[in-house]
């Protein structure tokens, strides 16, 4: 006996190929983050190896040894090495030593411009590893109206604070989607910037996401206590 919702395309069941098709689409988004986190270790690994092993002798290499190559030798290598130039350069003739050869390279044309880029750089980027931005925000960009995701990262201080003459100025970095490490640094006045309750990591999900994740996957408008009963 054919019922009411026997005719009603909309409230059968999915049949065999939809649910196949949904269950792949599934294993899809399973596997694929762990599969390409992987591939991008493994690869990043090899390089290393690849670079660092032939500048090791032969033997110190493991590989005449055991018979087989052993993938992340190269990297322990790489480990072992830079710490012990990171314990000379902190002593006195390790000082001395990089002085003298940094007045050597700074001597020549254009190796001196390459030489200190990189070198500020690295300072600029390690110096600062410890530190992080403070809060996610809600700022106007590109105009009235419009609001992007920032990342509050420190008060405007110098040059940038004294000639704006925009008051209490604070730098944020608005990331593009869906790769939030390029961006744009805007300084925006304090009083425009509408600081977020989601941390910097959640936020920086929804960014790459393009809007499709939402902190925990809930709605940060509904209660607590709503979204748990959800």
């Amino acid at each position: 006996m054919n019922t009411p919702f026997d005719d009603d395309p909309l409230l059968r069941k999915p049949g065999r190929f939809a649910r196949f098709r949904s269950n792949f689409l599934t294993g899809i988004v399973v596997i694929a983050p762990v599969a390409l986190t992987m591939w991008l270790v493994w690869s990043v690994v090899g390089w290393i190896d690849g670079v660092v092993l032939p500048l090791v002798p032969k033997s110190f290499q493991p590989e005449p040894y055991l018979g087989i190559n052993l993938r992340g030798v190269g990297l322990v290598f790489f480990f072992v090495f830079t710490v012990l130039i990171g314990w000379v350069a902190k002593g006195w003739i390790g000082r001395s030593l990089i002085r003298w050869g940094e007045s050597l390279v700074l001597q020549m044309p254009v190796v001196r411009t390459i030489y200190s880029g990189v070198k500020q750089i690295a300072e600029t980027v390690f110096s600062q590893a410890d530190r992080s931005f403070e809060k996610a925000c809600l700022v106007e960009y590109p105009r009235k109206g419009l609001w992007v995701i920032g990342f509050v990262s420190t008060e405007a201080k110098g040059e940038v604070a004294e000639k704006s003459q925009a008051g209490r100025l604070m730098g944020v970095f608005v990331p593009t989607t869906p790769n939030p490490t390029s961006g744009f640094l805007l300084f925006v006045p304090k009083d425009d910037i509408i600081e977020l309750d989601m941390s910097v990591e959640q936020a920086a999900k929804l960014v790459i996401s393009a809007g499709l994740v939402y902190p925990n996957g809930k709605d940060p408008t509904v209660p607590v206590e709503d979204n748990a009963d959800a």
